[in-house]
């Protein structure tokens, strides 16, 4: 994982959503997903490329299943980005790099 993408877990998922000042991607992963370890290395890369305008975080479903839950995750990968403290976008599955920044720049 990337120096540039956060670890959230349960108990402190609220206050990096609602401390960071620009957009936080957040990937709903699992070890066993292998569609996760597809999409892995992608978010990593968009975490150091869009530093300047977006955060990128990574969130275990299997150990923060009340996180997981309150956003309704289910099916994995799911990334949502959360603008302000509110989700503002849900992507669903692996998608290659260039289709997911483009999904995403309309939002940032």
């Amino acid at each position: 994982m990337s120096e540039s993408v956060i670890t959230l877990n349960d108990s402190q998922f609220d206050e990096e959503i609602l401390s960071s000042e620009v957009p936080i991607l957040v990937d709903f992963w699992a070890e066993w997903c292998g569609p996760c370890k597809k999409l892995s290395p992608i978010v990593d890369e968009i975490a150091q490329e869009e530093s300047h305008r977006l955060r990128v975080a990574k969130l275990n479903v299997d150990e923060n299943p009340e996180t997981q839950r309150r956003f309704e995750v289910m099916s994995i990968p799911t990334l949502i980005l959360f603008r302000d403290g509110s989700p503002v976008a849900r992507f669903v599955g692996a998608k290659p790099k260039r289709q997911l920044l483009e999904d995403l720049e309309e939002h940032l």
